[in-house]
């Protein structure tokens, strides 16, 4: 009897070992506000706004330790619409359905070789390029997204079929890359998607590149990238988008530089023969005024080219963005945050033309170049 107890507690100390070396974090971001759109599709607009300033989610992240420096890793990641819980990837239009629209992945985590992980994951210019940009820092703007999310800097979408590696930092240094398989029948070249991207800091200085590609993203139902809509222009035949940005951190502030460029080639119906580009040049800053107010601002330069049958037009936009966050605690914050844009004209056959604005997943103006969209509210991350 005795050491029927002695073995049942040896049997206890090793489940309770076990269990303390696994861990599960609910963890989220509840965004909503009162927005002011001063024409959207013609309209002056007063709205609720869920995800506005930035995107709404819950997941679940674990990790369990496997020894030797290794352990089991997962996250899963869901979008929703705060004002009435309907399932959503982003505040833009989305690439997919179900719940776990962001991120669904899981891998193995080494102190010595890195990670490697499979699932619904963000490429890599969002791991390396959206934290450069005002998209990507104070919790995320969506507002400060650049025109038509061209570039992905807004990570409003994912990739789905995805192995991904991430290296460990080697002094400040670091890469990864990520592959997207098309799961396509008919050629295994359409609908996959690969991308690399690698970084460095170094005190208060950071700076990184990405490139990634994506083949029929919007074509093919079970592409690794499908129905890249943020774009606003349909569906092209290849995207591929790169970029560089440097940040520097100076006592309560930051100031940062980006430059991205995408290419969009056969953008219409297949064999349309339409191409475009685009390039971003956002000057970004955030500065502490006092250890819970915060200011941000940013400008991004976006020109294009549009082309078809030996012809182009070239617009241009002019996005302005600025905001305040004040913080009642570690977790709650309230702001105002408001954005400029202007779109240039130009002459199509003789007729002139304004090219469409295109703030967050904001419904552009319809009859003006200029468009200017302020929202106040709330947030909360847990």
């Amino acid at each position: 009897m005795k050491k029927t107890l002695i073995a049942f507690g040896v049997l206890g100390t090793f489940s309770l070992a076990a269990h303390a070396q696994s861990s599960v974090t609910l963890y989220g971001s509840l965004d909503a506000g009162i927005a002011y759109v001063n024409n959207a599709g013609g309209n002056s607009v007063w709205a609720q706004s869920s995800g506005l300033l930035s995107n709404t989610f819950f997941g679940l992240k674990g990790a369990e330790d496997l020894g030797g420096g290794t352990k089991a890793v997962f996250k899963l990641e869901s979008g929703f619409n705060l004002n009435n819980g309907a399932v959503s990837p982003g505040y833009f239009t989305g690439n997919s359905s179900g719940l776990f629209t962001r991120q669904a992945y899981v891998g193995l985590q080494n102190d010595q070789y890195g990670s490697l992980t499979l699932g619904r994951q963000f490429d890599s210019v969002a791991d390396y390029l959206t934290p450069l940009a005002l998209a990507g820092q104070a919790g995320g703007i969506n507002l400060a997204a650049h025109p038509f999310n061209n570039d992905n800097i807004g990570a409003q979408f994912s990739t789905s079929n995805a192995v991904k590696y991430e290296s460990v930092n080697y002094a400040g240094f670091h890469f990864g890359g990520q592959y997207g398989f098309s799961n396509q029948a008919g050629g295994f070249a359409d609908g996959r998607q690969w991308s690399v991207g690698a970084g460095y800091e170094n005190g208060p200085f950071r700076i990184a590149a990405a490139y990634d590609q994506m083949n029929n993203p919007g074509v093919n139902a079970n592409a690794a990238a499908n129905s890249v809509t943020g774009l606003g222009f349909g569906n092209a035949d290849v995207q591929r988008t790169f970029g560089v940005g440097a940040n520097y951190a100076y006592g309560p502030g930051t100031v940062g530089l980006l430059w991205t460029h995408s290419r969009l080639q056969d953008f219409g119906a297949p064999g349309s023969g339409i191409n475009a580009r685009f390039d971003n040049i956002e000057l970004n800053g955030t500065y502490a005024l006092t250890p819970t107010l915060a200011a941000v601002g940013e400008y991004t330069y976006t020109w294009s080219r549009l082309t078809a049958a030996g012809s182009g037009v070239s617009p241009k936009w002019h996005s302005i963005t600025a905001g305040g966050d004040y913080s009642l605690s570690k977790r709650t914050d309230v702001y105002l945050a408001g954005v400029y844009q202007h779109s240039s004209s130009f002459d199509v056959g003789g007729v002139s033309a304004f090219a469409p604005t295109s703030i967050g997943g904001i419904l552009p103006s319809s009859t003006t170049q200029n468009q200017v969209a302020v929202t106040t509210g709330i947030r909360h991350r847990f």
